[in-house]
């Protein structure tokens, strides 16, 4: 256990039902707490809809003080879709690293392990995945040519109230709505090149060579702008910033994608379209990356923290003007 202690009310709930059901929104751009469920107990199909419906109006839903396992963990995220194996995954097995639940590798092909635990089973700065780094804005997968729709995170370890790695999820619909005319005009038809050779931490991921040119990045293309396919609303779609050469927009030259991507960041994460969630043992969060980032603070390497994420399939990005 960790300084943090398991609030477990959820599992008072002997059934789900959706009299019980309660969504209490944030107040921020994103987010409402889902109360009266116990996600290791059947979801009725009302109650599936509700949460669907409530999902692509809050963006981001989190539920507190529940006890799951993988298998419930995989059936939660299951009610909003099919599961999407994590993209990281391959580029562990690849160079010979074994499963093992107790550090990086799950067992279950669509279940990540997010944690700062190195080989001893001790917390460390880097464990070769995300550690205990500040892991900067971004959209999961995005390097992928067809990107998750959504990521569900479960905490298992947490530090306490001082040892970070809290998480803050943006609106990027509202990024879009509020972008300049002038800007719209810049990146209208515009796609990037998302840079798949490094995680959201920055660590070069396990046999991969690191970029030295736009023509060494390796990555997807993606629109700078997408439709989200069952709201039909545009929101900006930037993956995440790396130092050059990373990112960057066909048909500019160099000075100009990178200044362009400079505006559009400063533009997109800006407090307003933000909520941070700080973590508490048993917490589950669903978040859509077709029209949401996210941020991690750095956590104190000498407190644990461990995390089981799933992916949702998704769909190619669709552009506004394809």
């Amino acid at each position: 256990m960790t300084a943090t202690a398991r609030t477990d009310h959820a599992t008072l709930i002997t059934v789900n039902t959706l009299a019980n059901l309660k969504l209490i929104p944030t107040g921020a751009a994103v987010g409402a707490e889902v109360q009266g469920l116990n996600l290791a107990l059947p979801i009725p199909e009302e109650v599936k809809q509700a949460l669907k419906q409530a999902w692509a109006k809050y963006l981001v839903l989190f539920w507190r003080g529940q006890r799951i396992n993988d298998d419930q963990l995989m059936a939660v995220s299951g009610v909003f879709g099919e599961p999407h194996e994590a993209a990281s995954r391959k580029y562990h097995l690849n160079v010979g690293e074994k499963i093992d639940d107790a550090f990086m590798i799950s067992r279950h092909p669509s279940v990540s392990i997010i944690s700062n635990i190195g080989p001893d089973g001790q917390p460390v700065m880097d464990n070769g995945g995300l550690g205990s780094y500040e892991v900067v804005w971004h959209t999961d997968n995005s390097y992928v040519k067809v990107p998750p729709a959504g990521s569900m995170l479960y905490s298992l370890e947490i530090p306490n109230a001082q040892g970070g790695g809290d998480t803050s999820f943006n609106n990027q619909y509202l990024a879009y709505e509020e972008l300049s005319e002038e800007l719209k005009r810049a990146i209208h038809g515009k796609s990037q090149v998302h840079d798949s050779s490094r995680n959201s931490a920055g660590v070069l991921r396990p046999g991969v060579k690191l970029p030295t040119s736009p023509e060494e990045v390796e990555g997807p293309t993606h629109p700078l702008v997408r439709i989200h396919p069952e709201s039909g609303k545009p929101a900006l779609y930037l993956g995440r910033r790396r130092v050059w050469p990373s990112n960057y927009i066909l048909g500019l030259p160099n000075e100009e994608s990178e200044a362009l991507l400079d505006k559009l960041w400063a533009h997109a994460t800006q407090p307003q379209y933000a909520w941070t969630h700080y973590w508490q043992v048993g917490d589950v969060i669903l978040w859509d990356n077709r029209c949401c980032m996210h941020y991690r603070t750095e956590v104190d390497d000498k407190q644990r923290r461990i995390m089981h994420r799933t992916t949702i399939k998704g769909e190619a990005p669709l552009a506004p003007w394809a």
